[in-house]
C-alpha cells in the first residue's frame, strides 16, 4: 500500500465511530519508516484525544437515533447546499469531515453548511459556502462549529488508562461569545451539557456538571 494513501485513508477511519487498520498488507506502521510511523502516532492520537466528545456523542446519538456519521442535511435540513454534497460529512453533531480522496492532494474544494467554521487543526475560520482548504500535518479537511466546546483528553496507552479527572475544553469561537458541548463520563448514567462564556476576554466554564471532581483547562482554538 502507498503510504500516503495509508494516511489519508487512516485520518479518514479515525474520525469514524469504528476505527481499525484493516487492507492490504503490510498493515503495520513501522514497515513504511520512521517518519510515517510518526506520523501514524499523531493521526491516531486524534481519535484518542477527542475520546471524550466521542463518548458524548455516541450517547446522544443512542439517544436520539442519529448516526455518529451524518449527511450534511440531517443537521441544516434546511439548506439546500447541504442535500448536495456526498464526500464530507459531520461526525456527530459538531465537526465536519472532508477527507482527501484523490492521489497527492493537500486541498480540496468543501462545502459549508450556513454559520462560521473554525479548522479544528489550524485556528483559520471560514464562512458558509464552497470554499478550497489545505489541510495541516493530518491529512484531512477538519473543522468545527463556530460556539463549540469540545473536550479532549490526555493520550494514554489505552483508553482503559485515559484519566478522566482532568479534562480540556477546547473552545472554538470567533463570532460566538459562548460556547457550548457535552460530556459523558464512563461508568455514568447521564450526558451532561458543558457552556462556557466570554467573561473580561477570557472564557469560563458556567456549570460544573461534577461539582469539582473533574480539573477543567480552558483553551482558545485561535488562528495561528
Amino acid at each position: 500500500m502507498d503510504k500516503n494513501l495509508f494516511a489519508r485513508w487512516l485520518a479518514f477511519g479515525m474520525l469514524s465511530s469504528h476505527s481499525r487498520c484493516h487492507g492490504e498488507a503490510p498493515k503495520e506502521p513501522w514497515n513504511y519508516g520512521t517518519d510515517f510511523t510518526d506520523e501514524f502516532r499523531e493521526i491516531d492520537g486524534l481519535k484518542y484525544k477527542l475520546m471524550p466528545y466521542v463518548y458524548a456523542q455516541a450517547k446522544d446519538s443512542s439517544e436520539h437515533g442519529l448516526p455518529m456519521v451524518r449527511a450534511l442535511f440531517v443537521e441544516f435540513p434546511d439548506d439546500p447546499g447541504s442535500w448536495n454534497v456526498d464526500d464530507e460529512y459531520l461526525f456527530g453533531s459538531s465537526i465536519l469531515v472532508a477527507p482527501l480522496l484523490h492521489e497527492n492532494e493537500t486541498s480540496r474544494p468543501v462545502y459549508l453548511p450556513p454559520g462560521t467554521w473554525i479548522d479544528y487543526q489550524t485556528g483559520k475560520d471560514y464562512s458558509g459556502g464552497w470554499q478550497n482548504i489545505t489541510t495541516d500535518e493530518i491529512p484531512e479537511v477538519i473543522l468545527v462549529r463556530d460556539g463549540t466546546v469540545l473536550p479532549h483528553i490526555a493520550l494514554a496507552q489505552s483508553t482503559a488508562r485515559m484519566n478522566w479527572a482532568k479534562i480540556e475544553l477546547m473552545v472554538y469561537a470567533k463570532d460566538a461569545t459562548a460556547a457550548k458541548g457535552s460530556i459523558f463520563l464512563p461508568g455514568d448514567s447521564e450526558l451532561h451539557e458543558l457552556m462556557v462564556t466570554n467573561q473580561d476576554g477570557a472564557f469560563k466554564l458556567l456549570n460544573d456538571p461534577f461539582a469539582g471532581k473533574v480539573s477543567w483547562e480552558i483553551q482558545l482554538k485561535s488562528q495561528n
